[in-house]
């Protein structure tokens, strides 16, 4: 079977591009990001979106990085003093101070290596669940062009009850 363009049949090699992800609709993140946004122990999260300006020679291509969330555990650390805290600190992809952690081991050589999840720690499961399935949505790359359209390139994102803030985003 000939492929065409427009009725035009095509011919030749044709090297595939960009291994870019099928794109959904912002509709889908909706879910995810109302039950973070309903969590009355959650005051505020956020992400950094942004294309690298220099990748290794690799294509500099926007992507989605490093959900944070500040729980009212952080906060009252914080108003007491006691704390700060700054993005990395209360990032979510390892252990986060009041969500918990998931811990893993990898068992067997490369590349029949495989990762065992030995369980949760923390205060609230069903919580970290549901941060971490808002985070494997906004770095899966299927929402980056609506993220992108919606709050622009070079951003740092932060979510709280009353509104949305976006400030510049600078990074190396």
């Amino acid at each position: 079977m000939t492929d065409t363009f427009f009725g035009v049949p095509i011919s030749g090699d044709i090297t595939e591009g960009s291994s870019r992800v099928e794109q959904k609709p912002i509709e889908e993140l909706a879910p995810l990001f109302q039950t973070v946004m309903d969590d009355p122990t959650i005051v505020e999260f956020g992400w950094t979106q942004y294309t690298p300006y220099f990748n290794d020679g690799d294509t500099c291509e926007f992507s989605v990085h490093g959900l944070w969330v500040k729980t009212t555990a952080e906060q009252k650390l914080e108003e007491e003093g006691a704390e700060e805290f700054d993005d990395e600190d209360l990032n979510v992809e390892w252990a986060h101070p009041s969500l918990g952690k998931r811990n893993y081991e990898w068992v067997g050589d490369w590349p029949n290596r495989k990762c065992i999840d030995l369980g949760y720690e923390g205060p609230d499961e069903a919580r970290y669940d549901r941060v971490q399935a808002l985070d494997s949505a906004l770095q899966g790359a299927c929402f980056e062009n609506a993220l992108l359209d919606k709050f622009g390139d070079h951003a740092r994102v932060t979510v709280r009850k009353d509104g949305i803030e976006v400030e510049y985003y600078s990074h190396d």
